[in-house]
């Protein structure tokens, strides 16, 4: 007797019935005595079950989402900004400028409204006003446009215009660092009584001895984070350059 091929593995039969004749498997055959092929029985194991999708679990809705905009971030300590000079930088990819205006530290973007020539690439009049390198247009630290010197001295007060001014952002020192506050819409001017930079108390006690420094790092911050919290590396990738401090060495080696 031919032997029937299915896809799925053969079941075991019971040998009565592997000894029957080729005849009483006709509903096996064809007609024409071609063998085709019949579905067996599934077996349990195989068969898939529906199963319900996984429902995901709803975010807390008390849960307060960081707002990168909502937060102070630090231009740089005093004594690394030159109060004669603008400075220019870039955070969060807005391109900032600050200066001294004589009383206190001004930010406001680095672009003048006439042409949009950086501003950091001016200079601070004796006025304590900054001034743009391209055409002399002076600015105050609230960012109205104090002088423009191709405007006639009797003519209209041009430099009063509101597309004259350049957006200014809240700003203030705290432990020596000159922080600015990203958002320049006029209900964030005083948010500094809603919300203050981080404050560190260690660096104003005059018992701890501090060090600032700025560098450039071409890479970003998250790098920056996981290589500071690796204290392992400090004796051997800065020796000689950072305070000695005691390295235990394992008394095995």
């Amino acid at each position: 007797m031919a032997q029937l091929s299915c896809a799925r593995p053969s079941l075991s039969l019971p040998v009565s019935i592997r000894k029957q004749s080729a005849a009483s498997l006709s509903p096996w055959l064809s007609h024409t005595g071609v063998r085709r092929r019949r579905r067996l029985p599934m077996p349990v194991s195989a068969v898939a079950v529906e199963m319900p999708p996984p429902t995901l679990a709803e975010p807390e809705a008390e849960k307060e989402r960081f707002d990168w905009l909502d937060q102070w971030y630090p231009i740089g300590p005093i004594c690394d900004l030159d109060p004669r000079a603008p400075h220019g930088r870039t955070v969060l990819g807005l391109d900032i400028v600050a200066w001294f205006d004589g009383g206190e530290w001004r930010v406001v973007d680095d672009a003048c409204p006439h042409r949009l020539a950086p501003l950091s690439e001016g200079r601070v009049d004796d006025k304590g006003r900054l001034q743009c390198a391209y055409h002399g247009w002076c600015f105050d630290g609230s960012g109205s446009c104090q002088f423009i010197p191709q405007a006639p001295a009797l003519g209209p007060p041009v430099h009063k215009n509101k597309k004259a001014c350049v957006a200014p952002y809240p700003s203030v020192v705290q432990n020596n660092i000159l922080w600015f506050y990203p958002r320049t819409e006029p209900e964030y001017r005083d948010v500094l009584q809603r919300k203050q930079p981080p404050y560190f108390p260690d660096l104003d006690n005059p018992s701890f001895e501090t060090i600032y420094g700025t560098r450039d790092f071409l890479y970003g911050y998250d790098f920056l984070v996981e290589n500071l919290m690796d204290p392992a590396h400090v004796p051997y990738a800065h020796k000689g350059i950072v305070p000695p401090f005691q390295v235990e060495e394992d008394p095995g080696r």
